[in-house]
């Protein structure tokens, strides 16, 4: 199976893309701005989404995917998308976008019966199969409830954090796991480490104790790649990167990338 990067900033420019990953050809996991960039076709076969929090820039694309496919999805008579998320998500997406006002409820179009849209609740912890994918719902600490997620491949899991702060709960999970790649959100540079703490996001300075715990006979030496840097910070962010001491692999992640889950 091929992940796709659609988008892996934390803000918006030219040639940075929010939040987005395509696994496979039917699975998105969160959906920032990069969504955009896929076909026609390529969106009408998406049959779930993942959302690991309700904040805008990995949601937004959700309601703009749903009018863009809503015809094609009807006349073939596919089952409505579904987006699992933990149920605060789901509230929050229902209060404040899907309410008519800022969106129509498209868990309601083109009728209640046979919407485009179906909302499922998930938990941390839980085991999910999706689109015949291995899935695992991973603790996350962030402003809002959030989550991450976890892919199982034949040689290890692909693995995306979220947004989340410092969470020892997380790297309890991870040691556990043969861990193939690792996604982990730095949206700040060091300079800006007391905004990072606030809004539960990491620094290069924190980025480094939380790798620490992973250590142990499972993950020796991971892939690990950055994402939800700012725009026009990521050359700041990786220049503190790299004086970090760690034994795992780091880059950054790129728009259009892709990393094959065996």
């Amino acid at each position: 199976m091929l992940i796709r990067v659609l988008g892996c900033s934390g803000a918006i420019a030219a040639g940075c893309r929010t939040t987005a990953f395509l696994l496979g050809e039917d699975v998105l996991v969160d959906a920032g701005t990069g969504v955009g960039d896929l076909r026609m076709d390529e969106l009408v076969r998406i049959d779930h989404i993942l959302i690991s929090h309700s904040h805008l820039d990995h949601v937004l694309s959700i309601g703009l995917l749903a009018d863009s496919v809503i015809r094609a999805r009807e006349a073939a008579r596919r089952k409505p998308v579904k987006v699992h998320a933990l149920a605060p998500t789901l509230d929050a997406l229902r209060a404040h976008i899907f309410n008519g006002v800022i969106w129509p409820d498209f868990t309601r179009l083109p009728s209640a019966e046979h919407p485009v849209l179906e909302f499922v609740p998930i938990e941390h912890g839980q085991r999910l199969l999706v689109g015949n994918k291995a899935i695992e719902v991973l603790s996350a600490r962030h402003t809002v409830p959030a989550c991450g997620f976890a892919v199982e491949g034949s040689e290890g899991w692909w693995v995306y954090t979220g947004d989340t702060g410092r969470n020892p709960a997380l790297w309890h999970r991870l040691r556990e796991m043969k861990i193939a790649h690792l996604v982990i959100e730095t949206a700040f540079g060091n300079d800006e480490r007391i905004l990072a703490r606030i809004s539960r996001h990491l620094a290069p300075v924190t980025l480094e104790g939380e790798l620490a715990q992973l250590a142990g006979p499972l993950n020796p030496s991971v892939d690990v790649y950055i994402t939800h840097t700012k725009a026009g910070e990521t050359e700041t962010v990786m220049a503190e990167i790299a004086q970090l001491k760690t034994p795992h692999r780091v880059q950054a992640l790129r728009p259009g990338q892709t990393i094959r889950v065996g």
